[in-house]
Protein backbone atom coordinates (compact mmCIF):
# COMPACT_ATOMS: atom_id res chain seq x y z
CA UNK A 1 0.00 0.00 0.00
CA UNK A 2 2.71 2.42 1.13
CA UNK A 3 4.59 1.81 -2.41
CA UNK A 4 1.19 2.14 -4.10
CA UNK A 5 0.70 5.41 -2.65
CA UNK A 6 4.92 6.68 -3.72
CA UNK A 7 3.96 5.66 -6.98
CA UNK A 8 0.88 7.98 -7.00
CA UNK A 9 2.26 10.95 -5.10
CA UNK A 10 5.36 10.24 -7.51
CA UNK A 11 3.19 10.21 -10.93
CA UNK A 12 0.84 13.65 -9.50
CA UNK A 13 4.06 15.82 -8.78
CA UNK A 14 5.37 14.89 -12.46
CA UNK A 15 1.87 15.90 -13.86
CA UNK A 16 1.79 19.30 -12.21
CA UNK A 17 5.28 19.99 -13.08
CA UNK A 18 5.28 19.55 -16.74
CA UNK A 19 1.19 19.96 -17.43
CA UNK A 20 -0.20 21.61 -14.46
CA UNK A 21 -2.65 19.05 -15.03
CA UNK A 22 -4.38 19.88 -17.56
CA UNK A 23 -4.86 18.24 -20.67
CA UNK A 24 -2.19 18.06 -22.91
CA UNK A 25 -3.20 19.72 -26.64
CA UNK A 26 -3.64 17.23 -29.44
CA UNK A 27 -0.35 17.60 -31.67
CA UNK A 28 -0.92 18.74 -35.52
CA UNK A 29 -0.67 16.29 -37.75
CA UNK A 30 2.61 16.71 -39.98
CA UNK A 31 3.65 15.94 -43.13
CA UNK A 32 6.11 16.93 -45.74
CA UNK A 33 5.51 20.31 -47.14
CA UNK A 34 2.92 20.61 -50.14
CA UNK A 35 2.08 23.33 -53.35
CA UNK A 36 0.51 26.00 -51.49
CA UNK A 37 -3.15 26.92 -52.52
CA UNK A 38 -3.02 30.11 -55.39
CA UNK A 39 -5.37 32.59 -55.48
CA UNK A 40 -7.90 32.86 -58.50
CA UNK A 41 -9.17 36.09 -60.01
CA UNK A 42 -12.80 35.47 -58.36
CA UNK A 43 -11.07 35.19 -54.56
CA UNK A 44 -12.12 37.81 -52.15
CA UNK A 45 -8.60 39.32 -50.44
CA UNK A 46 -8.45 39.89 -46.72
CA UNK A 47 -5.11 41.92 -45.49
CA UNK A 48 -3.70 40.48 -41.56
CA UNK A 49 -4.70 42.83 -39.25
CA UNK A 50 -1.08 42.43 -37.55
CA UNK A 51 -1.66 44.31 -34.51
CA UNK A 52 -4.63 42.00 -33.76
CA UNK A 53 -3.44 38.94 -34.64
CA UNK A 54 -1.07 36.84 -33.21
CA UNK A 55 0.31 33.24 -31.73
CA UNK A 56 0.64 32.18 -28.35
CA UNK A 57 3.29 30.13 -27.08
CA UNK A 58 4.31 27.31 -24.34
CA UNK A 59 6.99 25.72 -23.49
CA UNK A 60 7.35 22.70 -20.86
CA UNK A 61 10.24 21.48 -18.87
CA UNK A 62 10.26 19.51 -15.78
CA UNK A 63 10.35 22.21 -13.65
CA UNK A 64 8.69 24.79 -15.52
CA UNK A 65 6.36 26.27 -17.84
CA UNK A 66 6.72 29.06 -19.75
CA UNK A 67 4.33 30.83 -21.82
CA UNK A 68 4.27 33.91 -24.25
CA UNK A 69 3.27 35.75 -27.91
CA UNK A 70 4.36 36.22 -31.34
CA UNK A 71 3.42 38.75 -33.56
CA UNK A 72 2.23 37.96 -36.87
CA UNK A 73 3.67 40.83 -39.17
CA UNK A 74 1.46 40.90 -42.14
CA UNK A 75 -0.30 38.53 -44.40
CA UNK A 76 -3.49 38.03 -46.69
CA UNK A 77 -6.21 35.49 -46.08
CA UNK A 78 -8.34 34.42 -49.40
CA UNK A 79 -11.94 33.35 -49.70
CA UNK A 80 -14.05 31.57 -52.30
CA UNK A 81 -17.99 31.89 -51.55
CA UNK A 82 -17.13 32.36 -47.91
CA UNK A 83 -14.94 29.45 -47.42
CA UNK A 84 -11.10 29.71 -46.94
CA UNK A 85 -9.08 29.45 -49.84
CA UNK A 86 -5.89 30.26 -49.94
CA UNK A 87 -3.50 32.40 -47.49
CA UNK A 88 0.40 33.40 -46.31
CA UNK A 89 1.22 34.58 -42.86
CA UNK A 90 4.39 36.03 -42.08
CA UNK A 91 5.32 35.58 -38.56
CA UNK A 92 7.71 38.00 -36.45
CA UNK A 93 10.31 35.66 -34.69
CA UNK A 94 12.17 38.74 -33.15
CA UNK A 95 8.77 39.81 -31.07
CA UNK A 96 9.09 36.78 -29.34
CA UNK A 97 8.08 37.74 -25.97
CA UNK A 98 7.66 35.33 -22.31
CA UNK A 99 4.79 36.62 -20.23
CA UNK A 100 5.10 34.67 -17.04
CA UNK A 101 8.28 36.46 -16.17
CA UNK A 102 9.35 39.66 -15.25
CA UNK A 103 13.41 41.55 -14.55
CA UNK A 104 16.23 39.95 -15.73
CA UNK A 105 14.52 36.02 -16.15
CA UNK A 106 12.49 37.94 -18.70
CA UNK A 107 15.06 39.86 -20.16
CA UNK A 108 17.49 36.85 -20.79
CA UNK A 109 14.98 33.78 -21.92
CA UNK A 110 13.46 36.21 -24.36
CA UNK A 111 17.24 36.76 -25.87
CA UNK A 112 18.05 33.16 -25.64
CA UNK A 113 15.06 31.86 -27.76
CA UNK A 114 15.91 34.90 -30.02
CA UNK A 115 19.34 33.54 -30.20
CA UNK A 116 20.49 37.12 -29.73
CA UNK A 117 23.29 35.94 -26.49
CA UNK A 118 26.42 35.47 -28.05
CA UNK A 119 27.55 31.72 -28.11
CA UNK A 120 23.99 30.52 -28.00
CA UNK A 121 22.62 32.26 -31.57
CA UNK A 122 21.61 28.62 -33.20
CA UNK A 123 20.07 26.95 -29.68
CA UNK A 124 16.31 28.03 -30.45
CA UNK A 125 14.95 30.67 -33.61
CA UNK A 126 18.27 32.45 -34.60
CA UNK A 127 16.51 35.63 -35.18
CA UNK A 128 19.03 37.78 -36.95
CA UNK A 129 19.84 34.72 -39.63
CA UNK A 130 15.98 33.53 -39.75
CA UNK A 131 13.75 37.04 -38.68
CA UNK A 132 10.62 35.66 -40.29
CA UNK A 133 8.43 32.17 -39.83
CA UNK A 134 6.02 31.78 -42.93
CA UNK A 135 2.68 30.00 -42.69
CA UNK A 136 1.34 28.75 -46.44
CA UNK A 137 -2.45 27.41 -46.60
CA UNK A 138 -1.85 24.13 -49.01
CA UNK A 139 -5.59 22.47 -47.91
CA UNK A 140 -8.57 23.44 -45.80
CA UNK A 141 -11.24 20.93 -45.04
CA UNK A 142 -14.94 21.20 -42.94
CA UNK A 143 -15.59 19.38 -39.69
CA UNK A 144 -18.54 20.80 -38.86
CA UNK A 145 -20.71 24.02 -37.39
CA UNK A 146 -18.04 26.61 -38.62
CA UNK A 147 -15.21 24.12 -37.80
CA UNK A 148 -12.35 23.68 -39.95
CA UNK A 149 -9.21 21.34 -40.32
CA UNK A 150 -6.69 23.93 -41.64
CA UNK A 151 -3.41 22.58 -43.83
CA UNK A 152 -0.41 24.91 -44.18
CA UNK A 153 3.39 24.60 -44.89
CA UNK A 154 5.32 25.90 -41.76
CA UNK A 155 8.69 27.50 -42.59
CA UNK A 156 11.24 28.04 -39.61
CA UNK A 157 14.56 28.19 -39.76
CA UNK A 158 14.68 27.25 -43.40
CA UNK A 159 12.46 24.38 -42.89
CA UNK A 160 9.00 24.03 -43.90
CA UNK A 161 6.80 20.87 -42.85
CA UNK A 162 3.63 20.82 -43.40
CA UNK A 163 0.89 20.93 -40.32
CA UNK A 164 -3.07 20.39 -39.81
CA UNK A 165 -4.59 21.63 -37.30
CA UNK A 166 -8.59 22.38 -36.19
CA UNK A 167 -9.65 26.31 -36.63
CA UNK A 168 -13.19 28.33 -36.57
CA UNK A 169 -14.00 31.16 -39.04
CA UNK A 170 -15.90 33.92 -38.57
CA UNK A 171 -16.72 36.09 -41.67
CA UNK A 172 -19.11 39.35 -41.36
CA UNK A 173 -19.19 41.68 -44.68
CA UNK A 174 -15.72 43.52 -44.07
CA UNK A 175 -13.81 41.48 -41.66
CA UNK A 176 -12.48 37.49 -41.40
CA UNK A 177 -11.20 35.92 -38.04
CA UNK A 178 -9.20 32.55 -37.78
CA UNK A 179 -8.97 31.53 -34.31
CA UNK A 180 -7.22 27.55 -33.80
CA UNK A 181 -7.92 25.23 -30.75
CA UNK A 182 -4.52 25.03 -28.87
CA UNK A 183 -2.45 22.32 -30.26
CA UNK A 184 1.32 20.92 -30.55
CA UNK A 185 4.28 20.71 -33.02
CA UNK A 186 7.63 18.95 -32.44
CA UNK A 187 9.77 21.75 -32.54
CA UNK A 188 12.99 19.18 -33.71
CA UNK A 189 11.52 18.68 -36.79
CA UNK A 190 12.30 22.06 -37.41
CA UNK A 191 15.86 21.58 -36.06
CA UNK A 192 15.34 23.22 -32.69
CA UNK A 193 17.18 20.81 -30.76
CA UNK A 194 18.21 23.08 -27.64
CA UNK A 195 17.59 20.79 -24.14
CA UNK A 196 15.93 17.51 -26.34
CA UNK A 197 16.36 14.05 -25.05
CA UNK A 198 14.99 12.78 -28.33
CA UNK A 199 18.05 14.47 -29.43
CA UNK A 200 20.71 14.36 -26.54
CA UNK A 201 21.84 11.75 -24.14
CA UNK A 202 22.51 12.09 -20.05
CA UNK A 203 20.70 15.16 -19.77
CA UNK A 204 18.36 14.38 -17.04
CA UNK A 205 16.03 16.19 -15.61
CA UNK A 206 17.30 19.30 -17.46
CA UNK A 207 15.40 18.49 -20.94
CA UNK A 208 13.23 20.77 -22.58
CA UNK A 209 10.07 19.00 -24.06
CA UNK A 210 10.40 18.75 -27.64
CA UNK A 211 6.63 19.84 -28.15
CA UNK A 212 5.32 23.45 -28.18
CA UNK A 213 1.92 24.64 -27.85
CA UNK A 214 0.58 27.12 -30.06
CA UNK A 215 -2.66 28.84 -30.46
CA UNK A 216 -3.57 31.15 -33.48
CA UNK A 217 -5.40 34.78 -34.05
CA UNK A 218 -5.91 35.89 -36.89
CA UNK A 219 -7.72 38.68 -37.98
CA UNK A 220 -8.15 40.25 -41.23
CA UNK A 221 -10.04 42.94 -43.44
CA UNK A 222 -11.25 43.05 -46.65
CA UNK A 223 -8.97 44.63 -49.06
Amino acid sequence: MKNHLSKSLMTLLICLAIFGCKDKANEANMSEAEPAKVADASSEKYIVNATESFIEWKGFKPTATHNGVIRVEYGNINTNNDVLSGGKVVIDMSSISVLDLEGDMKYNLENHLKGTVEGKEGDFFNVKMFPEAVFEITTIAAIENGAFNLSGNLTIKGVKNNITFPVKVTKDEQSLTINSEPFTIDRTKWGINFGSKSVFDNLGDKFINDEIELKVTLVAEKE
